[in-house]
Formats: C-alpha cells, structure tokens, sequence
C-alpha cells in the first residue's frame, strides 16, 4: 500500500481534489493511496509539509495533535455545563459536537481562520507583496483606483504619526526600500509583454496572450498589425501600425480612433497627448492619449518640484493633499507641484504652467525652479507597463508664501518639517507612490540620508531603475 510520502507531484494533484468534503466516501482513490480516516484538513496539511517529514508516522502525529489541541480549546471556551462536561470525557462525542454530521453522514468541518499572531505583516521588509496575477479583461483596471480606500486619512493622522517617530535621519532605510520597490513591481512578468515597433524602433511594449490587449487592438487591423508565432513563442513576435499610417498626424488620429473605440478598457481619458518617442529628445512619431500610455508601454515624463522653505536653520517641504475626486489616486499626499509633460512644450514651462495652476505660484517665484536631476521606474501590473522618467526640481520659497491651488485638483496644503516627511515615508503609504522616489532624492542630496546607512549606494542606484533615456 502507498503512503502520502510515496506520491509523485502529478498524483498529488489528484489527491488535492480529493480533499475535499467527498474524501472519506472511499478507502481509496485514483493514486491508491489510503485516505480512510484522513480528514480533509489533515491531507491538505500533509500535502503543503510533505516536504518536511520525511515519515508518515511523524506527520500523522503531528497534525493529530494539532486537530486535537483544537478541537480542546474551542470545547475549553464553551458555557461549563452538563453537555460540555459529558463531551469532554467522551473523545466521539466531542467530535460529533464540534462537528455535526451532514444529512448524509458525512463530517463537517469547520473552517479555520489563521491566528492572528501567525499572520504575515505585510509592510515587513521581510514579506515580498506580489500583485494577484489573472488573464482577463479586469486586469485592465488600475490599481490606483483601489488606492482610494487607503487614502482615508486626514492632516492629524499623518503629522501626528510623523511627529511620533521623532525628528533626525535614520540609518535604518528599509522603508525607503519599501517604497521604490512599490514603484517597480511585476519584472517577473517582461515575457508575457511584446514589443511596440514604429518604424522599427522599440517605443513601448504591449501584453500579449488569451484575453490579453493585443487580442482587443486585433479588431483594428486597419490601424494595428499583429505579429505573433504560434502561442505566442515566435522571437520575432511584435506589434506595429498599418504601413499605410505614415505621417505623425495620421498615426496620432487613426490611433486616437481606436482608444476612443476600445472605451471603459481604458479608464481615465484626460484629453491630453504624450508624445511617443525611443528617448527624449529623439523625434516624435506620433502623440497618444496619456491614459493609454501605459497600456501601450511608451515612456512617459513628468515634472515633479519640491517646494520647500528654511526658518531658523531648519528645511520644511510644502506638502499637498489630493482631492478626493481624483481619478488617480484620490486623497493622497503629494507634491506641492507635480505634473505630466505633454507633447510640445519643454521641462521648464511646464514647470511655471504647473507651479501657477496647482499652487497658485506666481511666475516671479516660479522662474527660480532649479532642475536637479531625474527618477526612473519600471512598474508593470496587468496589462499596464509603467515606463516613467521624473525630471526634479527644487524651489526655495520665501518663508511668508502660502500655496493656493487653482484647478481644484488640491484639497488643501502643509508646511511639514522635512525629517517629519521623511518618516511619513518610511513608515506609511500616505504619498502617492513615485512623490516618495522624488522625495528620496531630495533627502540625499540635502543631507538627511547618512552615507554610512547600510544600503546607501543601492538606495541611490534604485531611484533609477526604469530606463532613464
């Protein structure tokens, strides 16, 4: 007779769909296995720690006593009378209390949640987060949308908190870490996406697969051409526009078409254009519609400024709150001026454009902005690839400025001491996730990160670890 531990990986899978509330109707089932008396939470026990013992007899005693320990302290938490009393002495009487019979007999079970205690903490360092992975059209929906519940919080809870964990920089920057790696998620899944060639040239990268983008852009075989082998293995699989689209004005126009036509798949429309390039600065082929971007995986920049003000020796960043109606990410903290740079207009105006809409800065002020560098980021969930580069800027303000936003995209604004700010970031998820990579930078280069922290130069590596060209 074959035991739990002479199973071959394939037989266990049988075994799994026999662990279920049928498993005691047979002495056996299709690998030959035994399974009388094995109730269904024991043969799943015994399948997930295989691995581990090497004995049928140690992995018998062990989960019957864990069943029975259970089965101990629920019948312990029961009101003492003479039931109880009688169903502990009788070990059969316990078991058909605890776990009454169906009409037919057969055992039920009652589930079991997981201790507290034993539940894994997911802002530890040490517990990796991996997004669910599906293949449906579902997975078109971003999961910025869900941010929202999580961003129900006010101005106290977030000063209060930073307040709380004291002022100074810390040496421990494993919540930095948490933080850019919320910003480059899913480099496991690079091969479920194909390239988007334009004149047979790289621009960004679409998924591919059963119930995939591609399967919805092949509807349009006027404007897209599809190129993929069988199941999708060809190396030479790709993506690309009709031959017939060969000027940026008519790519632009056909392609915009198509979003329009594809609808709530792709949620979020705003009407502005991202000009599609191989790098920046490099000739523009066409302009895409900037909800789309991801979906097409084209590089998309932005402008990000940390506004921030010196009184009495000591660095204070201008903070903003989201509204609530935002589309992305609503209620969150945020830049005091942060914003997309759409087609046709430079780093520097869209900064000043920015600077008066979100914060009400007047050009005066404004115009001293200075450009410090960039932030790069690979993030790739569903069907989206997030191709992002940041350019950063600094601007001191004068101590008596107080910022008033002017395109209602600002709930409300606050002068928050940048140690307070930076423990805001290690140890919550108030701000908008690629705010915290272009804070980080600033903390570096205004000395508030130590050189000696363990993980200083990774630290400062992984601020660009998307493509930054």
């Amino acid at each position: 007779m074959k035991t739990l531990l002479d199973l071959a990986p394939e037989k266990l899978k049988i075994l799994r769909k026999r662990a279920g509330p049928n498993s005691n109707e047979a002495d056996h089932d299709q690998t030959g296995v035994n399974i009388t008396g094995l109730s269904p939470i024991r043969v799943r026990k015994g399948i997930r720690v295989l691995g581990n013992y090497r004995e049928e007899e140690g992995f018998r005693r062990r989960f019957s006593e864990e069943v029975d320990d259970e089965r101990e302290s629920r019948s312990a938490t029961r009101a003492p009378n003479r039931r109880c009393a009688a169903t502990a002495r009788n070990p059969r009487l316990r078991r058909r209390r605890l776990f009454p019979p169906f009409s037919d007999g057969r055992r039920r079970r009652r589930r079991r949640s997981p201790h507290p205690s034993s539940a894994a903490d997911p802002s530890s360092p040490a517990t990796p987060i991996r997004e669910p992975r599906c293949s449906h059209p579902s997975r078109l929906v971003s999961s910025a949308s869900a941010s929202a519940a999580a961003a129900r919080f006010a101005w106290d809870d977030a000063l209060t908190l930073a307040a709380d964990e004291g002022g100074g920089a810390s040496s421990d920057l494993r919540g930095f870490f948490e933080r850019v790696r919320s910003c480059n998620r899913g480099s496991e899944l690079k091969s479920e996406f194909v390239p988007f060639l334009v004149e047979e040239q790289i621009m960004g990268y679409v998924h591919k697969g059963e119930f995939s983008f591609v399967e919805h852009l092949r509807k349009f075989n006027d404007v897209i051409s599809v190129a993929l082998g069988n199941n999708g293995r060809n190396f030479d699989e790709h993506i690309t526009l009709h031959p017939s689209l060969t000027t940026p004005d008519d790519r632009t126009r056909a392609v915009g078409n198509v979003i329009k036509c594809l609808g709530e798949l792709i949620p979020g429309i705003r009407n502005e254009l991202y000009p599609v390039t191989s790098s920046y600065g490099m000739p523009v082929f066409f302009s895409l519609e900037r909800a789309a971007a991801p979906y097409f995986g084209i590089k998309a920049y932005g402008v990000h400024m940390n506004g921030y003000v010196e009184k009495d020796g000591q660095k204070f960043l201008w903070v903003g709150k989201r509204s609530d109606t935002k589309p992305t990410f609503p209620g969150m903290l945020d830049h005091l001026v942060a914003g997309g740079l759409p087609y046709g207009i430079t780093c520097k105006e869209n900064v000043i454009k920015e600077c008066e809409e979100e914060a009400g800065i007047p050009r005066s002020i404004s115009n001293n902005a200075i450009p410090v560098g960039a932030v790069s980021y690979t993030d790739i969930e569903g069907y989206r690839y997030k191709r992002d580069v940041l350019f950063c800027y600094d601007l001191r303000l004068p101590a008596d400025f107080i910022p008033k936003n002017e395109d209602g995209e600002v709930d409300s604004f606050r002068l928050v001491p940048v140690s307070h700010v930076a423990n805001i970031i290690q140890t919550t998820e108030f701000f908008k996730p690629n705010c915290n990579l272009v804070i980080i930078d600033f903390l570096f280069r205004h000395g508030y990160i130590n050189p000696d922290s363990c993980g200083y130069l990774q630290l400062l590596q992984s601020l660009r670890s998307g493509d930054c060209s």
